[in-house]
């Protein structure tokens, strides 16, 4: 007899409750004891200090106990041993633009330039994206803006409750968007008032980060501000609408994307709260030495501004870009794999997406170099060729092509996050009496920053998971779970 569909949602909603008392990250834990040491590893401590060969690091509950020369280590009594020569350890990476969603059907839904109503539809992957991102060694991550909150903080209280596994979450609130946008899932502010209510009310459900978008007004820009400031919380923007400089008087905290893809100062016909066509182009035009952005560079760097590299979802609007990889193809559900390679097959070859990525890559060098807080993301959006996990490990190798060094790239991705999110003093680096958020990958990534990608074992907290067991948990699913 064939159930109707109220049927079938009866039965699995009677089956609910049990599953909700079992925990999904069991199988996935590789190693589960109070004390033990990786010993003869070679250690990137996030810092940005050289790598330091042979090393011994001492785990007891969940804290680093110590960490040093390994021929000197005080190795306690029936602790563990993991001998890890030709080994890296690294801090768990502190992903800062690393959405639980997905652009599955780009493709699909894009069609001669043109999206149909209500608009562009972004699929929520709560199942495979917290696996994927601690696959990839990221331990703590920031959403960057939510299209389905309530799952977002759902996802977020199983991880903290040991239910399912997955970095620990600052979750960011609904998007602060103005009108008109393309996108189905996002409500439009009506004004300043409307704008402070939903900053109250994110803060009230346990919302602890904000997000600006491009057609927000600097009137509603403002407001929200000062309201995520009044809760003590933090307001970050990918902007069009409102330039970088109104934006910095404003008081925001974080800028998304850097600038040759958002910042639109130097348009000429710019309007006030209107958002342009012609950013990137008109940032073709700049001179990263020139008085101009050195001028915002000064702004930013004065007023404690970080921003946000997200290289890899510029990447794959580039030709050819980036190296087409079997885990990732593997990773996708079939329809996303076939979205993903549609698109990818439609970047024209004359495409200009590599020389802004290139401006960009050189602003992100400059605004380090003058003191600036850089923080990195993958955000695995555009064309669906950005997946969780992966992409952080691709915004890693993207930063060394952009002028950094692997230590230095490892720093921006681990320390400079914790920074921001003021967890410093607990993740971020690796240093006696920290939590033990560490990334224990074959190879050494300070002479070859790809073996950033063979990662063998993720500890959050002292609790180690397999990444291969993670990745794949997930096979063929990203995009439908």
């Amino acid at each position: 007899m064939r159930l109707s569909s109220f049927a079938v949602i009866l039965v699995l909603s009677t089956l609910a409750p049990a599953q909700t008392k079992t925990s999904d990250t069991a199988e996935f834990i590789s190693v589960d004891t109070p004390v033990f040491v990786i010993n003869h590893v070679r250690v990137i401590d996030g810092t940005g200090v050289p790598a330091k060969e042979d090393q011994a690091i001492v785990v007891a509950n969940g804290k680093i106990q110590s960490l040093g020369p390994a021929s000197s280590a005080n190795i306690p009594s029936g602790a563990q041993k993991f001998d890890r020569t030709d080994y890296t350890v690294i801090p768990g990476i502190v992903g800062m633009h690393n959405h639980l969603y997905y652009t599955n059907s780009s493709s699909v839904q894009v069609t001669g330039g043109k999206i149909g109503e209500p608009g562009l539809f972004i699929q929520e992957i709560p199942y495979t994206a917290p696996r994927l991102y601690l696959a990839g060694g990221v331990t703590t991550m920031r959403t960057t803006g939510s299209l389905e909150p309530y799952t977002d903080l759902k996802v977020k209280s199983r991880i903290d409750a040991n239910q399912m596994p997955g970095p620990a979450i600052d979750a960011t609130a609904p998007y602060l968007e103005g009108a008109p946008t393309f996108f189905a899932q996002m409500h439009e502010l009506d004004g300043p008032d409307d704008a402070k209510r939903m900053v109250d009310y994110w803060a009230a459900e346990g919302m602890t980060s904000y997000k600006a978008y491009m057609h927000i007004t600097r009137d509603e820009l403002s407001a929200a501000i000062n309201e995520a400031h009044a809760h003590k919380l933090k307001l970050t923007g990918h902007l069009c609408s409102v330039t970088w400089p109104e934006a910095i008087a404003l008081g925001i905290d974080d800028f998304e994307h850097g600038p040759v893809f958002t910042d639109t100062e130097f348009v000429s016909d710019k309007k006030p709260d209107l958002c342009p066509r012609g950013g990137e182009e008109s940032w073709l035009k700049q001179d990263i030495n020139g008085p101009q952005v050195q001028e915002l560079i000064h702004n930013l760097v004065s007023h404690h501004v970080a921003v946000t590299s997200t290289l890899p979802v510029f990447e794959s609007s580039v030709p050819g870009r980036p190296k087409l990889q079997s885990r990732t193809l593997a990773a996708m559900s079939a329809e996303s794999a076939q979205s993903y390679l549609t698109a990818r097959a439609r970047v024209q070859l004359d495409s200009r997406v590599g020389a802004m990525m290139r401006k960009e890559m050189d602003f992100e060098v400059a605004f380090v170099k003058a003191g600036g807080l850089l923080l990195a993301g993958p955000d695995p959006t555009g064309n669906g060729g950005v997946l969780p996990g992966f992409g952080d490990q691709r915004e890693i190798e993207l930063l060394v092509e952009a002028g950094f060094t692997p230590v230095e790239t490892i720093q921006i991705a681990t320390e400079n996050g914790a920074k921001f999110l003021g967890r410093e003093d607990r993740i971020g680096t690796l240093a006696p009496g920290k939590q033990a958020d560490l990334v224990l990958i074959k190879g050494d990534p300070s002479n070859n920053i790809e073996d950033i990608e063979n990662v063998e074992t993720v500890f959050k907290a002292g609790v180690g998971y397999d990444a291969k067991k993670l990745i794949d948990s997930v096979r063929g699913q990203v995009g439908i779970r």
